[in-house]
This record gives C-alpha cells, sequence and structure tokens, in this order.
C-alpha cells in the first residue's frame, strides 16, 4: 500500500507474517508549552501507524528551528515532551534530522511499525450496514485557533490537551480484538474530509448525524461567532462537493464538520452486530467519549448524507 491509496500510512509487506507500516507526520505549534507540543507531535504520528492495525516499534525525530532566534531550552522540552509520549507508547527513538529554519520552529517524526498483512486496517473495506465509531470528540482546530488568539479558557484548553496527548493505542487494540471492517484517524481533513476517504474507492455511502458527533466544550460557541481556521476552509472546499444535508444545518454547524483536527481520535467502521461490543469495551477501558456517529448506506454511492 502506497501514494495510489488514501489509507494513513504505507505498508510494505516483508513476508507471510510480517509487513512494515511507516508514516510521518510534523507541523508547527499549536500550544505555547513547548514540552506539551512535543507530547501531541508524537501522539499524531503515532496515530498513522495505529489507524492501520499497527504496533509501533521505531521512530526517528524531524525538527526545523530557529536556532539564532530561540533559546534552544525550548528544543530541549520539545524533544523530551515527544520521548517521554515514545516511552509511554513502548518506542524507542533511533536519531532524527535536524535544520536550523529561519522563522519557526517544526516538528514531528516518522514512525515505523509492524502489521500482520493478513490484519492489516486499511480505511476502504466499509460494509454497507457498518455503524461508524468516532473515539474523540471534534473542535481542536477551531479551539486552537482561539487559543493562539488568547480567547480560550484554562479548562478547555485542559481538556483539547488531554485529548491531543493521548495515544490511540488501546482503541486500535480494542478494535482488533473484536473485528472491524475498516479504520482511519481524525486529523488535518477533518471529520468529512477523512470519511470522505472511506468511501472515494467504494460503492458505499454514509450518513452521520451531527448531533451524535461528540464536540469539545465550547467548540459551537466559538462556531457561532465565526471562528474557522483557513485549513477548514480549504477542508470545506475540497469536500464540500459530497455532502448532502438532509436537514437543515445551520453554516456554522457545517463548517465544525470540516474543522481541522490535530491527534484526533480513530474512525472504526464496524457490523451492528459488533458495534456495541465494542463501544463497550472502549469505555470499559477508559475511552469514554467513544460514540456511534452514524453508518455505511447503499445509496447514495460516494456521498455523505448528513442529519
Amino acid at each position: 500500500m502506497g501514494a495510489e491509496k488514501l489509507d494513513d500510512a504505507g505498508v510494505y509487506k516483508i513476508s507471510e507474517e510480517m509487513a512494515l507500516v511507516q508514516t510521518l507526520d510534523y507541523f508547527t505549534p499549536i500550544v505555547k508549552d513547548p514540552y506539551v507540543f512535543g507530547q501531541i507531535a508524537a501522539a499524531n504520528a503515532l496515530s498513522d501507524v495505529y489507524a492501520m492495525g499497527g504496533r509501533p516499534i521505531t521512530a526517528m525525530n524531524i525538527i526545523c528551528f530557529p536556532a539564532n532566534s530561540m533559546d534552544l531550552s525550548i528544543l530541549n522540552d520539545i524533544l523530551r515532551g515527544g520521548m517521554d509520549k515514545l516511552k509511554e507508547a513502548g518506542v524507542p527513538l533511533l536519531g532524527g534530522h535536524s535544520l536550523i529554519d529561519k522563522t519557526e520552529v517544526k516538528y514531528g517524526l516518522a514512525v515505523t511499525g509492524l502489521v500482520h498483512p493478513k490484519k492489516i486496517l486499511t480505511n476502504a473495506e466499509v460494509k454497507a450496514g457498518d455503524k461508524l465509531i468516532l473515539t474523540k470528540p471534534i473542535g481542536t482546530g477551531i479551539l486552537n485557533n482561539c487559543f493562539k488568539r488568547e480567547m480560550l479558557d484554562d479548562k478547555t484548553e485542559e481538556e483539547i490537551i488531554r485529548a491531543m496527548t493521548t495515544l490511540n493505542n488501546k482503541s486500535s487494540e480494542i478494535a482488533l480484538t473484536v473485528g472491524v471492517h475498516a479504520c482511519t484517524d481524525i486529523t488535518g481533513f477533518g471529520l468529512v474530509g477523512h470519511l470522505a476517504e472511506m468511501i472515494e474507492q467504494g460503492n458505499c455511502g454514509l450518513e452521520i448525524e451531527y448531533s451524535s458527533v461528540p464536540l469539545f466544550s465550547r467548540t459551537e460557541e466559538f462556531a457561532k461567532m465565526g471562528i474557522d481556521p483557513p485549513g477548514s476552509q480549504r477542508n470545506r472546499k475540497f469536500r464540500e462537493v459530497m455532502l448532502e444535508f438532509i436537514s437543515d444545518l445551520s453554516e456554522w454547524k457545517r463548517c465544525i464538520l470540516f474543522d481541522a483536527q490535530t491527534s484526533g481520535g480513530l474512525v472504526f467502521s464496524v457490523s451492528p452486530q459488533k458495534a456495541e461490543r465494542l463501544l463497550k469495551k472502549l469505555h470499559k477501558e477508559g475511552i469514554k467519549e467513544a460514540v456511534i456517529i452514524g453508518e455505511v448506506v447503499k445509496e447514495p454511492k460516494g456521498k455523505i448524507l448528513v442529519r
């Protein structure tokens, strides 16, 4: 599986029993605390391997740092945050690459994982009748934008940081034990963008219930105020053609569906017979906000219906 697919990571088969999962991801800071930024960046990069049903085994740092204008203690804190999150995941850091950037910090990781070739989770194997389960709330794009404008209260900031630094390993492991048809993680393309990838190459459509989509506190409040980050606007411009609104959804609610996420949750496409069992196991393991947000439908093919 390579660039011709729309999956979260590339996969290279080594033998009948083993395949490599490879990904890389990096971005500019979205929080003020460099240590927390390092944690978020690491969790975000690891998530692509979890979304493929894989187990990350090694990582390498990628960092661009304005060493001529920024204290090196900030660099140290970023790398320490990333390292601590890797330790939590049980993934050794093998090294990496750095360069001096003239303008801003950029940090992330290249991650390698392992997966059994017959147990790979792709984002394209959805089946008509499947339930769609989302494991984390939506709204980090809007709220991080508010954070940069110093509009966010401490409680909401702590809420989104806790979610963005939470690994998706437990969700992935539980899904593999129950058995799901497809999986993707919700990141920069927003909820609709990543759901669109699940049906773009298949013969199904999706139907989601807006009221069922879990949101972070104050997401709707700020969306009503017109907070709509540039990345989210690009998502909407690219994917809005795939949406059909069954109910009269307000403009600001539509914007939330395209909100660009950072280190978001996983979406599973799972048979109705297994959906409740999967939810119960997720909730038991502390993934309390996991919820069914919709289902896979036969018609209209290639469209996402929103109620």
